[in-house]
């Protein structure tokens, strides 16, 4: 159920939450998706691969998550003693929604003789039923690290999967599970504004589908992508994942330009990520607050899918040995 927001007038939200943040003991994380102002409350801006590590690592009692429910499953998973909080329990994921664990197990059951590469993407009993969870900063690390005679299943976001595939000639099963953000960038304005910006390069991440891709000039992550803002030698940039993530441009690059592609009709805000967009300033200070909603999960299942975690977080710092990696 969605937080209902109460009267708030006459409360310094910003004050009340680094009061909170302070005798809670308490880390704000958020992602690259969420509102500026948000992300200029927060300890820790990241993708979900940096925000995994953060969740594992940090020393605080409580984690608020501004993210969305996978996210802060993820940091629960990792650190279980903490009290973790999401501002919205409704702040869900398409292509989590893409997957039911029963449809998937199924799936997996049906080719016994294939591994799971799963996005992170993706439910807790999703991850549990995986053998390896990916991001889309580790996919391609953790891709090259497997035996080439070692068939996959990817899932499920057919398009990341798709553009690994394609780069590393890896033929692999892909559940059509797709990112509505990333599903909703148009071509055709997209060439437009090419066109109206000639020689600006655009950046895209890999949960694009392939016709926003081709015209690509780079393909990665969300951190990636601030990396290449940061290092292109151009004055303009276009960005083709969900348009919050310009904010960090703008305060790490402020001399350069970066327009978001466009949707549709190249005017709507259909690249906003609705389900992110659930968290906001008042939703914070209540969780912070009350503590609550919070994420709970049964220890079997957390342990179970821990197992596909620390996977992903071992192969992405380093190798492991072929032996190491075998279909269930």
């Amino acid at each position: 159920m969605t937080v209902q927001t109460e009267n708030l007038s006459g409360i310094d939200i910003r004050a009340e939450i680094e009061r909170l943040r302070k005798e809670r003991n308490a880390i704000i994380l958020a992602h690259y998706y969420q509102k500026p102002e948000i992300q200029d409350l927060a300890d820790y801006i990241g993708d979900s691969l940096e925000l995994s590590k953060k969740a594992a690592a940090t020393d605080a009692e409580v984690i608020a998550f501004c993210g969305v429910k996978f996210m802060a499953e993820t940091a629960k998973i990792l650190a279980p003693e903490k009290i973790v909080v999401l501002p919205d329990l409704d702040a869900g994921c398409s292509l989590e929604d893409s997957c039911p664990p029963e449809k998937f197990k199924a799936f997996r059951e049906a080719h016994p003789d294939h591994i799971a590469l799963t996005y992170i993407n993706c439910s807790t009993e999703v991850k549990a039923l995986s053998d390896v969870i990916v991001t889309s900063s580790s996919a391609e690390t953790i891709l090259a690290q497997i035996p080439k005679d070692q068939k996959i299943i990817f899932g499920p976001d057919r398009h990341l999967g798709g553009y690994l595939s394609r780069k590393f000639d890896r033929e692999m099963l892909l559940w059509p599970g797709v990112c509505i953000v990333h599903e909703a960038f148009s071509e055709t304005e997209l060439i437009k504004l090419k066109a109206q910006h000639p020689g600006a390069p655009v950046a895209a991440h890999p949960e694009c589908p392939p016709h926003i891709i081709d015209h690509a000039d780079y393909v990665g992550s969300t951190s990636g992508i601030l990396n290449y803002a940061r290092d292109f030698p151009g004055n303009t940039l276009i960005v083709a994942t969900e348009p919050h993530i310009i904010h960090q441009m703008q305060l790490a690059i402020p001399d350069k330009t970066f327009i978001g592609a466009p949707g549709a009709d190249g005017q709507c805000s259909c690249n906003i990520c609705p389900y992110m967009a659930l968290n906001t300033l008042e939703k914070l200070y209540l969780a912070l607050r009350d503590l609550k909603p919070q994420i709970h999960i049964e220890e079997t299942l957390r342990l179970a899918a821990k197992k596909s975690l620390d996977r992903m977080l071992e192969m992405a710092g380093g190798t492991v040995g072929k032996g190491d990696l075998g279909a269930r």
